[in-house]
Formats: structure tokens, C-alpha cells, sequence
């Protein structure tokens, strides 16, 4: 019974205190000088990439002047980010430990990864901070690898059959997430979606979206682990 099960990082493996968020904001000042309407954004589930076009397209950058600054902006942003990680509050969320280690151990031919809007090093830098080890994850698709989260889940799918030689389809890939946009970005492959309210949206919120299973959190691992294998 093989699995590709590929979690979102921010609001469904951990909390990082706000970490991100501030980090964006300085590097934003920093490249282009502005951040847009960025105190009533709501980041969750969007790309880095995406963040930043729909911070500042509004107040008058064209996405050509957006794109020309993201080198400068991840540089400034991960720098930030290092700063920020070391004094954050920063902590996994309920039966996330748990129910890596039972997937880990499980004997089937699983395959952990990510599927998050963050740029892969500032993935690294919260998964780590968290505790988690990020080389457990064994694949992952990033903001950095397309700024539209709905070209991520076949980024991940294509580099889990490089590197173990296991194609993944269908309800064998599961992506586990806490937004709308968790839910929605894989339909078009029809994948597994397993959402928690351990973000910004509340179960009725998420319930509208039609997630196959949906939980308060992660914390009941044999519940969760029964939706993601059955």
C-alpha cells in the first residue's frame, strides 16, 4: 500500500511564531521599500512568491519589477528568517511528532514529503527550528519551484518516482494541509486530502471545501493514519 503523504509546514506541522511573517515584511522594505496592505494579509496557504505579487501589484509594481527584486528579497528574507527563528516561539502542533514517527515506521512503502508555499531553504530553517529534522522528508516541492501552489503537487509526485522509483497517483498521493488551498491544489490529480484546523480556518470553514477527511488536529495518529492509508 504505497503512499506519498506530503504535509504543509506552516499551521499544519508547526507554529512559527510569527517568524515568517515579520522576516517578509523586513525584507520587503528592504528590496522594494513597500509591503503593501501586509497587516490585514492572511499568508496562509499561498506561495512566497505569490505573497509578495499580491502585496505589491496593488499598490503599483507590475509583476516584471516584482520578479527583477526575488533574488534580493530571498536573501534578504532568509537572513531575516535566522534572525528571527532564534528568539520566535516556535513549536510543532498536536500529534505531529507522533504520527511521523508512526508513518516512518510503518513498513509500507511510504514516502514523507513537503508541499508548502515557503522557498525551500526557509522551509528547512523552520523545520529544523521545530525539531523535526527536515531529511526525513524525502522529497518536496517548494514557492520556489512555482509561485501557483497547484503546479506543486506533480513537482513532488515527479521527484518522489526520481528518487525511489515508486510512481504515485490518484488517492496514493496524500496531501495534508490546514487552508483551502491545501485541499484545492491537487484536485486536478485527484489526490488524498486530509485537512486540520490547526491554522486560520476553522473545520466549518474547511468543511466547505470538501476535504476526504478533516480533523480539529492531528493528535488521534491511529484516526489519521486510517485516513491516510485506507
Amino acid at each position: 500500500m504505497k503512499r506519498l503523504i506530503l504535509f504543509d509546514i506552516d499551521g499544519t506541522l508547526l507554529s512559527a511564531g510569527g517568524a515568517g511573517a515579520r522576516a517578509v515584511r523586513e525584507a520587503m522594505l528592504e528590496v522594494y521599500g513597500e509591503t503593501g496592505s501586509i497587516r490585514g494579509y492572511n499568508m496562509g496557504g499561498r506561495t512566497d512568491p505569490q505573497i509578495v505579487r499580491e502585496l505589491l501589484t496593488p499598490v503599483g509594481y507590475s509583476v516584471e519589477q516584482v520578479e527583477a527584486g526575488l533574488e534580493a528579497l530571498w536573501k534578504s528574507y532568509l537572513r531575516n528568517l535566522r534572525v528571527e527563528i532564534k528568539t520566535a516561539e516556535i513549536r510543532t502542533l498536536p500529534g505531529i511528532p507522533a504520527l511521523l514517527d508512526r508513518l516512518e515506521k510503518s513498513g509500507d512503502p511510504t514516502v514523507l514529503g513537503l508541499l508548502t508555499g515557503n522557498v525551500e531553504e526557509g522551509a528547512r530553517l523552520k523545520v529544523e527550528a521545530a525539531g523535526l529534522g527536515f531529511d526525513r522528508f524525502r522529497v518536496g516541492a517548494y514557492g520556489s519551484d512555482h509561485w501557483q501552489r497547484p503546479e506543486l503537487p506533480a513537482v513532488a509526485a515527479r521527484r518522489a518516482k526520481e528518487r525511489t522509483g515508486l510512481g504515485f497517483e490518484g488517492k496514493e498521493i496524500v496531501i495534508i494541509g490546514d487552508t483551502p488551498f491545501d485541499i484545492s491544489c491537487g484536485a486536478h490529480l485527484g489526490v488524498r486530502t486530509i485537512a486540520t484546523a490547526t491554522g486560520t480556518h476553522s473545520t466549518d470553514d474547511l468543511a466547505q471545501h470538501n476535504p476526504d477527511y478533516l480533523f480539529d488536529d492531528l493528535s488521534d495518529t491511529e484516526a489519521v493514519w486510517r485516513a491516510i492509508m485506507e
